[in-house]
């Protein structure tokens, strides 16, 4: 079954689409000569949240930029006549034209004969989603300035080095019309915005789960990992297993040619939630990962971009940024309380002051108790230590506090002529990019209204009416 076929079939209504009719209108008009043509270098085509930019010797494979001067393709003209339907809205010929040339250029991928069905497929994906959400943002009255829309035609512009003008206008020598970008920025935008409004208090997280988060994460430091961008070809939106591996082969090749840079490809025809940020998948975790991914990715080198990795869920390409054996460095906030030892102190008065600690870190068990008990009890000092590496401190107190979380106390512990008992107020890995709990925070709630957002986009294909009407 066809890729669009497939997914306007899935509602209870009338949806009588087939893509054999678009097809046949827009191989008529673009012979396999100029389908075949190069295109320029494309832009940077990035919508939603950004992902953190790539440096070095690998930036080139997910930098996209356009250049301008360059070559156009010179498409016959296709004659004006609606396609399909999407309740009272419209998806003419023309559109879908606009929205393959914007595809073309925003991707970087060469159109040949091979890929030229899934371009056509997801330029009318595109649209059809776009409609719905344009008709769901008009029932909700979320409008969206014609500043918002220049905001983020000036950020793609400045990624690409141009001005907004500049950048509308090297589109427009290849046949893209500025509202053709525009429709499509302002569609997201308000999208983003009605999700956000709708589902802000159920994507919330409390702090338990914030907490857990941060340990995982600390706890995942110590293992392999692996910085990832990533492509997902689903076969549900292919049609088929091997409509995603052909799919798939066609990219990478193209990916491993250096024609196309990997983050604009991953933002026009990735299938997981990542599309948005260019693919950026982040560090995946060993031993979380299908043995099978963690098995390519183990075998990469750093800026290597993968052949296409099949798994029950669908197909993969990767493109390794970073990696790392494990044993990440971890920062520390302490608190100590302690009792000092007579000079010459004796095992007996060794073991006493252990003693009295363990009951005193009973009676205090977290940061926020240990100041106040240290004022009211003889003898012990209680002392903010700040923050810390763990590969700063001596080894059996780096040892002692590894395993630890958030307000939880190593045993007393013997350090010349003192006694201590170490309180963990705060962890984190060190290194420039360690995550916050903030950071965290958000990453949470933006993956839950990712989610629901999606949710929303499919229940509303379910309800629509979506007809052919070529």
């Amino acid at each position: 079954m066809p890729f669009m076929t497939q997914i306007l079939s899935r509602s209870p209504l009338r949806r009588r689409m087939t893509l054999a009719c678009a097809a046949v209108a827009l191989s008529a008009a673009l012979p396999a000569a100029v389908m075949a043509q190069s295109l320029p270098a494309p832009l940077n085509a990035g919508y939603g949240q950004q992902p953190t930019p790539d440096t070095g010797a690998a930036a080139a494979a997910s930098a996209p930029a356009l250049q301008p001067g360059g070559p156009a393709p010179s498409l016959p003209a296709l004659g004006e006549g609606v396609l399909v339907s999407v309740n009272d809205d419209m998806v003419t010929s023309y559109d879908l034209k606009q929205r393959m040339l914007l595809l073309m250029a925003t991707s970087g991928v060469q159109v040949t004969q091979e890929n030229y069905s899934q371009f056509q497929s997801q330029a009318l994906r595109s649209l059809i989603d776009e409609r719905l959400q344009m008709q769901e943002m008009k029932h909700w009255k979320v409008n969206v300035e014609d500043k918002e829309v220049d905001d983020e035609l000036n950020r793609m512009a400045q990624q690409s080095n141009m001005d907004k003008d500049q950048l509308l206008g090297e589109l427009k020598k290849i046949g893209v019309e500025p509202a053709t970008l525009k429709a499509q920025i302002r569609a997201q935008v308000g999208w983003n915005e009605l999700v956000g409004g709708r589902y802000h208090s159920n994507a919330q997280v409390g702090r338990d789960q914030i907490d857990s988060t941060m340990d995982k994460i600390i706890a995942d430091g110590q293992k392999p990992q692996y910085a990832v961008s990533e492509i997902f070809i689903d076969p549900q939106a292919a049609g088929s297993m091997d409509a995603a591996i052909k799919g798939a082969q066609q990219l990478s090749e193209q990916l491993n040619q250096k024609v196309a840079p990997f983050q604009a490809v991953a933002r026009q025809f990735s299938n997981a939630p990542s599309a948005g940020n260019g693919g950026d998948e982040g560090w995946m975790v060993s031993g979380a990962i299908d043995p099978q991914i963690e098995a390519t990715l183990k075998a990469m080198k750093v800026g290597d971009i993968s052949a296409p990795v099949q798994t029950k869920d669908g197909v993969y390409i990767f493109y390794l940024r970073d990696k790392s054996d494990g044993n990440s460095d971890e920062v520390v906030r302490l608190k100590e309380a302690s009792l000092t030892l007579p000079a010459g102190a004796s095992a007996q008065q060794v073991a006493a002051a252990q003693v009295q600690l363990a009951s005193f870190k009973t009676r205090a068990p977290t940061c926020a108790a240990v100041d106040e008990l240290g004022k009211k009890t003889d003898g012990v000092t209680v002392t903010d230590l700040g923050e810390t590496q763990l590969s700063d401190l001596l080894p059996d107190f780096a040892t002692a506090l590894r395993p630890l979380k958030d307000n939880q106390t190593t045993a007393p512990l013997q350090n010349g002529s003192a006694m201590k008992v170490l309180y963990v107020c705060d962890k984190r890995l060190a290194g420039d990019n360690a995550l916050t709990r903030d950071q965290v925070e958000s990453q949470l709630v933006n993956n839950r209204l990712a989610m629901l957002g999606k949710r929303y986009l499919r229940d509303l294909h379910n309800t629509a009416t979506i007809e052919d009407h070529h």
